[in-house]
């Protein structure tokens, strides 16, 4: 990292000079000492992960891969946003880590929320989870702080066992604690996962995104990024800050660029999020996908439209309007039967029901 400002007019100079691929404004970050825009930041390269260069060589050969294959020939759409599927938005509200190095537990955490309600297709299901859980407790027994970061895998390993709380059990306040804030009965407020996984070709994490969910996705941070405004990010000033951890929530192969949630408060950037040129800075190096939930989840108010069943191995499903074909946990006769003859109760009354699913099972069930 370079402790030397850039200054606006050099940035300016800059983008004139590449035809401004990107609008800038002197932001509050902008204006920021190298030092203050480094705690903003907060991704270090874990001991068995290349480095910030060697991600950003990563993402040039990814491109070219994907470049040469054609674009046309992937599987996934030509663009995609879960902000906006079908007039859905799937995506958490922008949070703001302010000046702590925490990026990693904010990128982390809004691709698991965004994850959630894409697995249980439900845009309003209310996550929120614990920033300062994951960082000020996981990253900290690990000897992590807000000067020295943290990295994505033990971020997600985390997130398996034990997991982590919703944002009111610890919220979120910038600064070095000693998990002195986490609500007492945590244990029994947790978000799990059931597993994660490295995506390494930009095929195949346009395919997870359109099909599955938000990614994690973390790159170098140039002096000039602070002073974003608007359009497809490409670095054209300025020396290294840092790397950083985001959200990544869509594409477009047209203009060829990432769709990112940030974690520098709504007021920045494209209303909290930025868009970034394929290949650029280490961003497409490598992205981090969740594979699944332990967790459960309520499902309130919901319709069933739809009956399914055979005399084999308690097979029995419902369609619940919105949300798609779910099985009846067959585990236990007595409660199978029950949660069987509620829900067909309910879609002969046409009267709403609560339940409960965990991994795609309906596992209790509440006729309203």
């Amino acid at each position: 990292m370079s402790d030397q400002p850039l200054k606006i007019g050099e940035l300016a100079s800059a983008l004139e000079a590449e035809e401004t691929p990107w609008e800038y404004e002197e932001t509050d970050l902008f204006k920021l000492s190298p030092e203050e825009q480094v705690l903003r930041l907060g991704y270090t390269p874990g001991p068995d992960e290349p480095s910030l260069e060697s991600r950003e060589e990563l993402a040039t050969a990814n491109l070219e891969a994907f470049t040469a294959g054609g674009f046309a020939a992937a599987a996934a759409p030509a663009s995609f946003d879960w902000r906006n599927v079908g007039g859905r938005n799937f995506i958490t509200a922008v949070r703001n880590q302010g000046g702590c190095g925490s990026c990693v537990a904010f990128g982390t955490a809004a691709a698991v929320e965004g994850s959630l309600r894409v697995r249980i297709n439900d845009p309003t299901y209310p996550i929120d989870l614990s920033e300062a859980h994951l960082f000020y407790c996981h990253a900290r027994s690990q000897g992590r702080r807000c000067n020295n970061g943290w990295w994505v895998p033990p971020a997600l390993d985390k997130l398996k066992d034990p997991g982590v709380a919703d944002e009111a059990c610890y919220p979120y306040t910038a600064g070095d604690q000693d998990c002195t804030n986490l609500c007492s009965n945590w244990q029994n407020r947790v978000a799990r996962l059931s597993g994660w996984h490295a995506i390494n070709s930009i095929a195949d994490m346009k395919e997870w995104l359109s099909r599955s969910g938000p990614l994690v996705a973390c790159y170098t941070v140039y002096a000039d990024f602070f002073a974003y405004s608007s359009g497809i990010y490409r670095h054209v000033s300025g020396d290294v800050r840092g790397g950083h951890c985001v959200c990544c929530v869509g594409y477009n192969d047209a203009q060829r660029y990432w769709i990112m949630k940030n974690s520098w408060g709504s007021s920045w950037g494209e209303a909290g999020y930025f868009r970034i040129a394929y290949g650029q800075c280490g961003i497409d190096a490598t992205m981090w996908a969740i594979d699944g939930f332990t967790t459960g989840v309520w499902q309130n108010n919901k319709r069933v439209t739809g009956l399914w069943t055979i005399n084999q191995d308690r097979n029995a499903w419902v369609f619940i309007a919105g949300l798609g074909w779910k099985r009846i946990a067959y585990n236990n006769d007595n409660i199978f039967f029950s949660m069987l003859s509620d829900l067909v109760a309910a879609k002969a009354a046409n009267r709403p029901v609560n339940f409960y699913e965990v991994q795609g099972l309906i596992r209790q069930v509440y006729v309203l």
